[in-house]
């Protein structure tokens, strides 16, 4: 299996990319807006990916966070709070948006379930900090990282329960960088003492399935490579300051805060300790590229990835997702 995810072109594969996959055998797939039309059209696009890889549980990921960042949208889907939206109902009643975070979500993985997908790219466990990039901004789940780590633990929850995998992101944390990481390379000069502030959320979830790294410089650790190529920041930090032991993918490495071809930076991902190479923009050019720079997965990441899967491999959903809508916003509007 080549430690890879890979984005589609359009709204079905293509006979160049049905080829490739199936040769290729790439860990999983990722969606996006431009590969979605309705509920009919997804669903047989996914049901083609798990045919074509021979996995009833292959890997099927999206962004679908709510707010600003959701490919499935009106009006064939509808819209979800932003994780701001929970971090203020926290403020009047904890107990209520920690409740609502976990209905809200378990909503949100029923919708993704029934069209074939299982994993989601959610929740930030992110700090949001003053003067930061916007980047993160409502998407994040506050400042204050227990909080953070509270609604986080909710959010993971109610995924598992409707049947999808949760991806904690950006590892070991986004809530300072000053840039927009699909334009340029942040560089975080906060000290070693400051930057557990960022941790703290991150390793109160070390359990988490599945990470995403950050294309972030913290100075204090390494202050030449971003976390995605760094061996210091994937080890020291991730793996045992945090002591997550789930699996761990990049961030997209067509973001322009990354220097190199895209194959190359797969190459040196993967060097550095990370599991999977996530390459969102389904150029065959590049995905060819990365196919050929990259080691077959090796056995510890495969087992991380089976790991992570099995936890939603025997969930029966038997929730109403108009129940569970209904619950979130009664939580929402009461306190």
């Amino acid at each position: 299996m080549l430690p890879a995810i890979f984005g589609l072109s359009g709204p079905q594969l293509t006979n160049d990319e049905r080829a490739f996959f199936r040769d290729s055998n790439p860990a999983g797939y990722i969606l996006f807006v431009r590969n979605i039309v309705d509920h009919d059209q997804l669903r047989a696009l996914t049901d083609s990916l798990r045919a074509l890889s021979g996995r009833d549980d292959v890997p099927i990921l999206i962004d679908q966070e709510g707010g600003r960042v959701a490919r499935m949208r009106a009006p064939n889907w509808p819209e979800f709070p932003a994780g701001a939206a929970f971090d203020a109902l926290y403020e009047r009643a904890p107990a209520s948006a920690i409740e609502a975070a976990r209905v809200n979500a378990r909503a949100l993985a029923l919708m993704l379930a029934a069209s074939g997908i299982n994993v989601d790219c959610l929740p930030l466990l992110d700090v949001r900090q003053p003067g930061a990039s916007d980047v993160i901004g409502d998407r994040a789940l506050g400042s204050e990282p227990m909080r953070v780590a509270a609604l986080g633990r909710a959010i993971l929850s109610g995924l598992q329960a409707g049947g999808v995998v949760g991806v904690v992101k950006h590892m070991p944390g986004h809530g300072r960088a000053l840039l927009d990481t699909h334009k340029a390379l942040p560089v975080v000069g906060a000290s070693d003492a400051e930057l557990a502030t960022d941790l703290a959320p991150f390793a109160a979830l070390r359990d988490a399935p599945m990470g995403m790294t950050c294309h972030v410089v913290f100075s204090s650790w390494d202050a030449e490579l971003p976390a995605t190529l760094s061996p210091t920041v994937i080890q020291s930090i991730i793996r045992e300051r945090i002591g997550f032991n789930g699996l761990l993918m990049t961030d997209d490495l067509d973001m322009d805060a990354l220097a190199g071809d895209v194959p190359s930076r797969a190459a040196r991902a993967i060097a550095a300790g990370c599991d999977i190479a996530l390459n969102c923009w389904a150029k065959m050019d590049d995905m060819v590229g990365i196919a050929n720079a990259l080691p077959a997965m090796s056995v510890e990441a495969r087992a991380r990835l089976d790991g992570a899967m099995e936890r939603v491999r025997d969930v029966r959903n038997g929730a109403d997702f108009a129940a569970l809508i209904e619950r979130r916003d009664a939580l929402m509007a009461a306190a």
